[in-house]
């Protein structure tokens, strides 16, 4: 499965995902990544899967109609370790007038090549920690040859030549990379990359590393504040769009939570759906008060919060 979702984003709305390379290959192995530890920790670029396989899937799920707000070039990876990805965006762009988003680590931003490629998207949304090589190191663990000054001025240079929309995320972890004097230091280089947006994240879904903790919600507004006015706070969110697919997609998944504890590659594998838009679901469960989240033996598992599920159940139908 190469295009999952629907699934509903914090930031794009309702989108489909755009998965161009095998699970769990990047060029990062962060220590707040939902999906687990990197196996594959790399920065060849190559046609990892075949351009036919994803357009033909693409098509075959464009036609079901779904009311889509973006295609977002995501999943399990580094998208932009695919050789062909700015092909892939002028194929699509073809396809559909659906917007094109690109979610990146930012890592080979600094590969003219690459940026030639991802002109034709409609929003880049690369990442950027930390302005320190040392601190980088700690979260991002990167593979041996990348820098954050390098990375940085691959940013920079993308602003320069990209002329759709450019949101840069900040993932901040407790303790390690939210210290005020490094995000003055992250603040000056904001200034100078010009994004359109400074979106703060933290860790609010099952991090890889136990040791990587959200930073509260104060000290979040008081990081806003430094960095200045473009800048949001979307760890927050809360409200989603709804749609009906949404509320089958989680009944469907909490039916089989209520059987026993599962992982979200449990879920992926018996109900065919791809493990990222597992995990956004059971992250809008977990939000709602359906689920718990428990850790064993480095797995994360699920299981049903029942009591609070037929709490909710009683209050929608008015049932006091």
């Amino acid at each position: 499965m190469l295009i999952y979702g629907p699934v509903p984003s914090r930031r794009l709305g309702f989108s489909f995902g755009v998965d161009v390379i095998p699970f769990k290959t990047c060029s990062f192995d962060c220590i707040y990544c939902q999906l687990g530890r990197t196996t594959s920790k790399t920065v060849e670029r190559k046609e990892w899967i075949p351009q036919t396989e994803i357009l033909s899937e693409l098509e075959k799920t464009l036609s079901m109609k779904h009311k889509i707000d973006y295609i977002t070039f995501s999943g399990s990876g580094e998208p932009t370790l695919n050789s062909k990805i700015g092909e892939l965006i002028k194929s699509i762009k073809r396809m559909t007038s659906i917007p094109i988003a690109v979610l990146t680590n930012g890592s080979l931003l600094f590969q003219k090549d690459l940026r030639e490629g991802l002109l034709d998207a409609d929003l880049i949304v690369p990442s950027l920690d930390t302005t320190n090589q040392e601190i980088f190191e700690k979260v991002n663990r990167p593979y041996p040859s990348l820098n954050i000054d390098i990375i940085i001025n691959g940013l920079k240079d993308l602003r320069k030549e990209f002329k759709g929309l450019i949101w840069l995320e900040v993932m901040l972890v407790e303790g390690i990379n939210d210290g005020f004097d490094e995000i003055k230091k992250l603040k000056s280089i904001i200034g100078e990359v010009k994004p359109d947006k400074v979106q703060l994240n933290t860790v609010v879904r099952p991090p890889t590393e136990s040791f990587a903790r959200p930073i509260s919600v104060e000290r979040s507004e008081k990081i806003k504040d430094v960095l200045g006015g473009k800048t949001e706070i979307i760890a927050k969110f809360e409200r989603e769009k709804q749609m009906a697919y949404l509320k089958d997609i989680e009944e469907r998944i909490l039916t089989l939570i209520e059987r026993r504890p599962v992982t979200a590659v449990d879920i992926s594998n018996s109900l065919g759906m791809h493990r990222t838009g597992v995990i956004k679901y059971l992250d809008s469960l977990n939000r709602k008060g359906k689920i718990k989240i428990k850790s064993y033996r480095d797995d994360t598992y699920y299981e049903s919060n029942y009591s609070a599920h037929k709490t909710h159940e009683k209050t929608q139908k008015g049932d006091k």
